[in-house]
C-alpha cells in the first residue's frame, strides 16, 4: 500500500515511529515493539535511521519485517547528507526488493567521518529518487512548524518546504511541537504557498525530565507556558510527569482531530504501552470522526 493512496481515503490517519536498536543491541528488541503496536492497528508505522545514517541495514531488515511480517504498511526513513547517488540507489533497491515502497526523504545529519555529499538538501535527494526509476515510491518529507532550527527566517523555511513538496513529495511529517497554535497557522501558511499535501502532526509524549533539554537541542520546539507549568511541577515524580506528559499529548492529540488535521504521527520512543494508553484515551474520538456511534 502507498501511503499517498491510503491518505487519500484515510482519514485522520495514525501512524507511529520506531527507531532500530543501537549495533549492540539485539534486532529482536526492536520486534516485541511492533508486535505491540500491532495490536493498535496503525495506519502505517515509521521506521527511522541512527545519526548518519548509522543504522541504514537495520532500517531496512526492520522495514521489511514490519511489512513483511507482520502486515502493516512501513515507511523507511532515508537520509542523504555524505551519500552517493549509488548509495541511496542501493537503499532504494533493497527496499524495493523488500516490498517497502514508502520512503520518508531527508537531509539527515552529516557523517562522523565527513566527506563530501552529492546532496545537500532533502529536496535533491527527492528530486533524484523521482528522477530515477523508482517513481512507483511514495515519498513524505519532513516539515517544520517553527522553523527548521538551521533556516535563515520561518519564511525561507516555507520556501525549502515547497521545493520538497514541488520536487515530488506526497505527503508530510511535521516534527513535534508542544503547542497546537503553532501548527494551526503553519496550515495556514503552507495552504496559502499551494501546499496541499496532507500533513500528519508529530506528537510526541514526554516521559521524563531528560527529554525536555533533548528536544529543545535538537529542534528547537517551544515550550509553551501551560506545558512549562506541568514539567516543573512534576519533575521529581517521575511517575507523576510520564503521567502528566501523556495526558497533555492526549489532550494535544484530541484538539488536532478536532480541529481537522490529517492525520497524527506518534513518535512513539519504542514504547507501545504508551502508545497504547494514548490511543484507548482517544478511541471514542477517533470512532466519532470515522463515522461511528460513541457506543460501537
Amino acid at each position: 500500500m502507498l501511503i499517498r493512496d491510503l491518505l487519500s481515503r484515510t482519514r485522520p490517519a495514525i501512524s507511529f515511529e520506531i527507531f532500530p536498536p543501537k549495533p549492540e543491541t539485539p534486532i529482536e528488541t526492536v520486534f516485541t515493539t511492533v508486535a505491540g503496536l500491532k495490536e493498535l492497528s496503525p495506519d502505517f508505522i515509521s521506521v527511522t535511521y541512527g545519526a548518519g545514517g548509522s543504522s541504514r541495514d537495520r532500517t531496512v531488515e526492520i522495514a521489511s519485517a514490519v511489512q513483511n511480517r507482520w502486515g502493516l504498511v512501513a515507511l523507511a526513513h532515508l537520509t542523504c547528507m555524505g551519500s552517493s547517488p549509488a548509495e541511496v540507489e542501493k537503499v532504494m533497491e533493497d527496499l524495493e526488493g523488500e516490498g517497502v515502497c514508502n520512503v520518508l526523504a531527508m537531509r539527515g545529519d552529516p557523517r562522523p567521518e565527513g566527506g563530501e555529499s552529492h546532496f545537500h538538501h532533502a529536496s535533491d535527494l527527492i528530486r533524484h529518487i523521482r528522477r530515477g526509476h523508482f517513481r512507483d515510491f511514495s515519498l513524505g518529507a519532513a516539515a517544520y512548524p517553527e522553523g527548521h532550527p538551521e533556516s535563515a527566517s520561518p519564511e525561507e523555511d516555507l520556501v525549502h518546504l515547497k521545493e520538497k513538496v514541488d520536487a515530488g513529495a506526497d505527503f508530510l511529517i511535521t516534527q513535534l511541537f508542544f503547542d497546537n497554535e503553532i501548527f494551526f497557522r503553519f496550515m495556514e501558511r503552507i495552504r496559502s504557498m499551494g501546499i496541499a499535501v496532507p500533513v500528519m502532526a508529530g506528537i510526541m509524549p514526554v516521559l521524563n525530565a531528560r527529554q525536555i533539554g533533548r528536544i529543545v537541542s535538537l529542534c528547537g520546539a517551544s515550550i509553551p507556558p501551560r506545558f512549562a507549568r506541568i514539567m516543573s511541577r512534576y519533575e521529581q515524580t517521575p511517575e507523576a510527569l510520564a503521567e502528566a506528559g501523556m495526558a497533555y499529548a492526549t489532550e494535544q492529540i484530541i484538539d488536532l482531530l478536532s480541529w481537522g488535521a490529517d492525520g497524527i504521527h506518534l513518535y512513539t520512543m519504542n514504547r507501545p504501552d504508551v502508545a497504547k494508553r494514548i490511543m484507548e484515551s482517544i478511541s471514542t474520538v477517533r470512532r466519532t470522526l470515522n463515522g461511528g456511534s460513541p457506543g460501537n
